[in-house]
């Protein structure tokens, strides 16, 4: 009997009158998580045609795949490059060292994110969502790997409740619930997401990898660049991805392979993509022409976070601007506050993080000025005939 006949068989137990109806949303999960549902989304603020939610998650999680597996390798090539790039590396033992590094962050992201949302949607009587599947995979990303699984389970914990399911669910939610995650470890436990010992595997793990001396640190160029100092890297390094940083931020030809899939299956908006790039390129080249940033303008845009959180966060089609104006607007915003943090704020040398956030405070009232700006211009053709 296969999977799809034995489900249709079982189902009238879930059913109203049926013995096992209080776990009717479990089950229902559990259906649309196996198979593509017949019906499409009918409500939330996310909705703009007829593309279920479950499509539109699995598209971004395949977008997601290349930075993620580039950030396996990473892992590996950081630790074994730490150790001295021992001759016996090769690319199956860095790849498998990196794999076993961050798949217990991924697994513990969406054992405790899903197990939120079946318990909440258990206790209110509702349908399980999927808006945790594309969540559960950004925020394993938006780490260092240094970050302790008890940690990262309890931002989980906290932005999955807080962020996400009291104001409603998927679609509801007015912050991007894995930047919600990375704020609360950022202003939690700082020394876990920041300083110059967090972002390189310093342990072997199941007979990979190497121990790396105790008090071993690696600065990130951007952590180098706030500091006062130059970056270390070469550009094509940064490009590459080839240095220390989040898992899956530091690729921007990994990124860019997402960002093509993203666009050309429609799901993520150019204009809010290219905007950031934009607002960013802008704001960078004033600063260097102030002579306020060492660095060349051009590589604020690939190094740190800036291209991850440009294609998969600020395009996030909840917590961003909507209108189309709205979009551009939104975009050289978050680019602009970006770049201005990083330079203005030593402390902070990232910055694409809280300019994402502080953006999506702010998206509902760029589209009701967009909207407004419509209605009065309308509203004076029609005074005016």
């Amino acid at each position: 009997m296969s999977l799809r006949n034995y489900l249709d068989k079982v189902k009238p137990s879930f059913e109203k009158g049926g013995k096992l109806h209080a776990f009717k949303s479990v089950f229902d999960g559990f259906e649309t998580f196996l198979f593509v549902p017949n019906t499409t989304s009918k409500c939330g603020v996310h909705i703009h045609d007829a593309i279920d939610s479950k499509r539109i998650m699995s598209l971004v999680v395949i977008a997601l795949m290349p930075a993620m597996l580039f950030g396996m390798y990473n892992v590996g090539y950081q630790n074994f490059l730490a150790a001295g790039s021992p001759a016996d590396a090769t690319f199956i033992s860095i790849f498998a060292y990196g794999f076993i590094a961050v798949l217990p962050k991924i697994l513990v992201s969406y054992i405790v994110g899903l197990a939120i949302e079946f318990a909440w949607a258990q206790w209110k009587g509702e349908e399980i969502q999927e808006g945790y599947l594309v969540s559960g995979i950004l925020i394993p990303l938006i780490i260092p790997i240094d970050c302790p699984l008890w940690i990262l389970a309890i931002a989980c914990a906290f932005a999955v409740i807080f962020a996400k399911e009291i104001f409603g669910g998927t679609g509801m939610n007015i912050f991007n619930v894995a930047l919600v995650t990375r704020a609360f470890l950022f202003f939690s436990y700082p020394q876990k997401m920041s300083g110059d010992t967090v972002w390189v595997a310093s342990e072997k793990i199941f007979g990979l990898g190497y121990n790396l001396p105790d008090g071993f640190t690696a600065a990130t160029p951007l952590a180098q660049i706030g500091q006062g100092g130059q970056a270390t890297a070469s550009l094509c390094d940064m490009i590459t991805g080839f240095i220390p940083g989040s898992i899956g931020e530091t690729s921007v030809i990994a990124i860019a392979i997402g960002a093509f899939i993203l666009l050309w299956t429609g799901i993520a908006s150019w204009k809010t993509m290219l905007s950031v790039f934009i607002g960013g390129a802008a704001m960078a080249f004033i600063f260097q022409v102030a002579g306020k940033t060492p660095i060349p303008f051009y590589e604020h845009l690939v190094l740190g976070g800036f291209a991850f959180g440009a294609v998969f966060m600020a395009t996030d089609p909840v917590t961003s601007a909507r209108t189309e104006a709205g979009k551009w607007v939104f975009g050289l915003l978050v680019g602009a506050m970006a770049i201005i943090i990083r330079v203005m704020n030593p402390g902070y040398p990232e910055g694409m993080m809280l300019a994402i956030l502080l953006m999506n405070m702010l998206a509902p009232l760029i589209d009701h000025c967009v909207v407004q700006r419509n209605v009065s211009k309308r509203m004076k053709r029609i005074t005016s005939k």
